[in-house]
């Protein structure tokens, strides 16, 4: 017992005196209330030793650890750069966020930068805060101060990305994003937000680079088969693209925009049969249905069955009449069965709550194919035939390459 009382004493001892030199030595005030924690501790046991109180089992503990448990924790803490009152001002700013007073909690981190400029947490909380408040511009410079502090803090590369592209500047969101695939290559949402990029800046061929170097990790998504035949439409490769499509629409059947770019494809190649098949599926979906009727009746036109045209052209109409009549006067396939059809005299359609709207590059890839599948249809089957052919080498090349990958890939696992 009494071997134990000493021991506790000097290491107790031991350790306030470290601590009060800390304290000294980094001006830092917030040791205080350690030191506080520590003297109580130490007072328990004086009791204890100097009056021969036999404490219970509850305030022993609590003597370890006041003073011992505690600072031991603490002097680990700042071994690893984690300062006491760094994690005091990082738990203050939490509070302060937790009741909702933002400008007292940038207060707080704006004090341990000032105390510390390389508390990457801080940096890193307050990039946050910028950034939900929407000043971007700061949340971008705290969110570097965080990767200069954290190479491998690649969430706040992604985050630099993003905001740069809110700001419009897609040339530095761009090679951010690229930076941060080299170091990363299997992180999602960059790949995402770069192909949405390249898209939009109509660099299809790097899009289709992204997207392949992608599927490599995630081979089973929905959206980058989607978006990578999205790419390969724009370039007028339409059997990689159809490759693609058919991909997404087997991992989501539910979801129909690769269903009709399917059947745009198949009226690209003048497979009727395979594109009323798809426009059939596609008619279930409340957004495209109407285009769905509208390209049924144009496949039984070109059938010579009228009767059927009339029944599904109506059918586009009442769907949504404003879009699919004045895509009717514009074409003259319908001129034959003009009078037949019913124009309502009011084209204004109203919004329908909950309709899933198509993305800016879903739309610019629907228009694309349906422009080229009204430009083939006057062509012969021979010239589809060589078009099919043209594509269907461009498919074999990227099989045979995707093969190779795949190949290294077994070699490289084996080899580990």
């Amino acid at each position: 017992m009494v071997v134990e009382q000493l021991i506790f004493i000097f290491v107790s001892f031991t350790i306030f005196v470290y601590m009060f030199f800390r304290m000294i030595r980094n001006n830092d005030t917030t040791y205080v209330v350690i030191l506080v924690l520590e003297a109580i501790g130490i007072a328990l046991n004086f009791v204890e030793v100097l009056f021969g109180v036999k404490l219970n089992m509850l305030f022993i503990i609590l003597k370890y650890i006041l003073s011992i448990i505690l600072p031991i924790g603490i002097m680990i803490l700042e071994k690893r750069n984690i300062t006491l009152f760094e994690m005091v001002y990082i738990q203050k700013a939490k509070l302060y966020l937790f009741f909702g007073d933002n400008k007292k909690a940038k207060q707080a981190l704006l004090d341990l930068i000032e105390k510390n400029s390389n508390s990457y947490k801080a940096h890193r909380m307050l990039a946050e805060i910028y950034e939900l408040e929407g000043g971007m511009r700061k949340a971008i410079d705290e969110y570097v101060q965080a990767i200069d502090l954290n190479k491998k803090d690649y969430d706040s590369y992604y985050k630099v990305a993003e905001l740069l592209n809110h700001l419009d500047k897609k040339e530095e969101a761009s090679e951010m994003l690229f930076h941060l695939l080299n170091k990363k290559p299997e992180m999602y949402k960059a790949t995402e937000l770069l192909g949405e990029i390249l898209i939009e800046k109509e660099m299809y061929k790097e899009a289709v680079n992204i997207y392949q170097d992608a599927l490599r990790y995630n081979p089973v998504s929905y959206e980058l088969n989607y978006n990578l035949g999205i790419a390969y439409t724009m370039l007028n490769d339409f059997q990689n693209a159809k490759i693609c499509y058919e991909k997404a629409a087997q991992i989501n059947s539910l979801l129909y925009n690769a269903k009709y770019s399917l059947a745009e494809i198949a009226l690209i190649y003048k497979d009727l049969e395979e594109a009323e098949k798809r426009f059939l599926e596609i008619i279930e979906d409340e957004e495209l249905s109407a285009d769905g009727y509208y390209e049924l009746a144009k496949i039984y036109l070109i059938k010579g069955d009228k009767d059927t045209a009339i029944k599904y052209i109506n059918t586009a109409i009442d769907s949504n009449s404003k879009k699919i009549v004045e895509k009717v006067k514009k074409e003259p396939i319908f001129i034959p069965i003009m009078a037949k059809i019913s124009i309502p005299f009011n084209l204004e359609e109203p919004v329908k709550e909950g309709t899933q709207k198509l993305q800016e590059k879903e739309i610019k890839a629907k228009e694309h194919l349906e422009e080229m599948s009204e430009i083939t249809r006057n062509l012969s089957y021979n010239d589809i035939k060589l078009l099919k052919k043209n594509s269907s080498g461009k498919g074999k090349k990227r099989e045979e390459r995707e093969n190779k990958i795949q190949e290294q890939e077994i070699h490289r696992e084996i080899q580990e």
